[in-house]
Order: structure tokens, then C-alpha cells, then sequence
């Protein structure tokens, strides 16, 4: 005999088998305050023994709403992928939102047309954006936060008018303990390989840099720029030791750099921490299996990942939410300094 398929359950079934009417079914499945406590629990009985999946299209028609957020990453795809920190990121958002029924849809801003993921915004797909990467010559994320739900991870450097949200790390402060980590040890020739400028961490680490020398008396125009990149920070290492002046310490921006630099410094015979004491930010793969592991400033990307999700969330809800949320950073103390 032919297999008999079940009809698959509609609203209009599961009205008749709680009682109700299809409205009052709609308005329990769409979380309506105006429906009594009784009614919910009977429809919610019909649901469960049914096995009624409500037609996420239909609700999103009816509340105005997508159920869904975009996480936009406004890097090359080469980065994108060659950097741990937005994966630690993306997880982080991922899990948080695997609690709710919102989905996440991850955008690598094309360089040819950065438009085309602002387009993409304002066409009504996502109900909010998260944004990471954000550079100064890039206007259009914060343009749109007025019009659509959107969360920062670190502090965009262009500014609209309006409120803008982000969730970071206190890089100026992070900078700072780290070169007093290279102070503590004792060294006075401390140089840096700072960040890119148009990002707002790299600003801030040069900053923080800056100011716990000023704070020791020492002097800081041992410095040269790099991309947050391994090649980046070899580039840089060997424009520092090309100048020929006397450096025993040296604060890098981030561990990718920093991985880089201490190949250049192993090619020429410099010993780490021997001759020259690094400390780093980012307690990621580079920083771990780097030889010997570097000193670093930990920021938790899975748990600021998981903090601009749940601000996003808050937002979409019309809920209040601070401007600024700071996550916690650690010092991780390893053999390099």
C-alpha cells in the first residue's frame, strides 16, 4: 500500500485543536501580551503535540522583521581569513545567537564596490549589522546608524551624527601595561611597531605606548607603522634595526606583527628576551606558538563576539542599551619579555 503522508500542520489545525481562533493562534505564536495566560498554555499544548512549525516568512511579513542580522567584516578576503580574531568573533556572535531565532548572515565587504553592502543594508534583508573592522575612510556603516540597528566592535574613526554603539577593548590601557611589563624588566631603549592609523586600535595602542614612556622619562620616536599583518611586522622590525640605534625593549600592536618581527630579529642573530623584550596584544595562535610565546594582552574576541550580539539584539528589541560597552582585558605573561 502506498504510504499515507500526514497533512502538514497549518494554523487554521492547530486553532481547531486548541479551541481558538486563528488569530488568537497568530497573536500566542507572534509572543502578543494581549492573549490570557490559559489560552497560551492550551496553544502552546497544540503546538508541541502537533509538531507546528510557524511559517517564519509570515511572521516576519506580519512584525516587520527578518529574523535575521548581518556581521560585516569591511576587510579583503585574504585577511578576513588569515586573521584569527574574526573568527573568534563570528563565534561568539554565532553561539550567542543560536539562543534566539535571529540568524546570521557574515559580509566581506567588497573592495570594488563598497557601496554594495551598504546596498544590501538598506534594502530591508537584515534587521541590524554588526560591524568590525572599521577604517577612516569609510564613512558608509556610520551613515546608516541612524537608520538601521547597528553595532560597532571598536570605536568606528568616522562619525555621523546620531548615536553610534560599539563593544571594544580599552586599547590605550592595553598598550600601556604592556610596555610597563618591558619597563619592569628594566630596559630603556623601548621602540614600537604600531598599528595601522586609519583604525582606531591602532591609534589608541600607540597612544597607550606613548604614555607609559612619557610616565618613565624615556623618550618615544623609536617607532615604525605595520598592518597588523606578519609581513607588516618583518617590514617594520627591519626598518627599526636598519636606523642602527640602540633598542632593548619593544611594545608590537598585535601578535601578528609581532610574529613576524621576531623572525627578522632570529635571522640576524637578536636574542628574545635576551637582547630585546617584546610584549604583544592578542593572546591568538601567533601569540602562543610564536619561539619563544609572547607576552600579550588577551582580548576575549569570542566574548566581545558574543557582548555586540546581545547589544544588537537589545536594539532591534527597543530596548536601552549604553553607548560604550568595555570588555575586560588580561595580561598573559610569557617568555618573551
Amino acid at each position: 500500500m502506498p504510504e499515507v503522508v500526514k497533512p502538514q500542520p497549518t494554523l487554521e489545525l492547530v486553532a481547531a485543536r486548541a479551541g481558538v481562533s486563528r488569530a488568537t493562534v497568530s497573536r500566542v505564536v507572534n509572543g502578543s501580551p494581549k492573549v490570557k495566560a490559559e489560552v497560551v498554555k492550551s496553544v502552546n499544548a497544540a503546538i508541541a503535540e502537533m509538531n507546528y512549525v510557524p511559517n517564519r516568512a509570515a511572521r516576519s511579513l506580519a512584525n516587520g522583521r527578518t529574523n535575521s542580522i548581518a556581521l560585516v567584516i569591511p576587510e579583503n578576503t585574504a585577511k578576513f581569513f588569515a586573521d584569527p580574531y574574526f573568527a573568534s568573533v563570528i563565534q561568539g556572535a554565532a553561539m550567542y545567537l543560536s539562543q534566539t531565532e535571529i540568524t546570521l548572515t557574515l559580509l566581506i565587504a567588497t573592495e570594488s564596490d563598497p557601496a554594495k553592502t551598504s546596498r544590501y543594508l538598506r534594502g530591508g534583508n537584515v534587521d541590524g549589522a554588526l560591524i568590525l573592522s572599521h577604517h577612516s575612510n569609510d564613512r558608509s556603516y556610520t551613515e546608516l546608524a541612524g537608520s538601521l540597528p547597528m553595532v560597532f566592535g571598536g570605536r568606528p574613526m568616522s562619525r555621523e551624527p546620531g548615536t553610534v554603539y560599539l563593544v571594544d577593548v580599552d586599547n590605550i590601557a592595553a598598550a600601556r601595561t604592556a610596555t610597563r611589563v618591558i619597563l619592569e624588566s628594566g630596559r630603556t631603549h623601548i621602540a614600537t611597531i604600531a598599528g595601522p592609523q586609519n583604525m582606531s586600535a591602532g591609534l589608541d595602542r600607540l597612544r597607550g605606548w606613548g604614555e607609559a614612556l612619557a610616565a618613565a622619562g624615556l623618550a618615544s620616536d623609536l617607532l615604525e607603522y605595520g598592518d597588523f599583518t606578519p609581513q607588516g611586522g618583518e617590514t617594520a622590525m627591519k626598518a627599526l634595526l636598519d636606523r642602527g640605534e640602540p633598542i632593548d625593549g619593544i611594545f608590537i600592536a598585535s601578535a601578528q606583527m609581532a610574529f613576524g618581527a621576531l623572525k627578522v630579529l632570529q635571522a640576524r642573530g637578536i636574542s628574545v628576551p635576551g637582547d630585546i623584550s617584546i610584549a604583544t596584544v592578542d593572546n591568538d595562535s601567533y601569540a602562543q606558538n610564536a619561539s619563544p610565546p609572547l607576552t600579550t594582552i588577551d582580548q576575549p574576541a569570542e566574548r566581545q563576539g558574543a557582548v555586540m550580539a546581545e547589544v544588537l539584539v537589545r536594539l532591534i528589541a527597543g530596548e536601552s542599551v549604553p553607548e560604550r560597552t568595555i570588555i575586560d582585558t588580561t595580561l598573559v605573561k610569557r617568555g618573551s619579555h
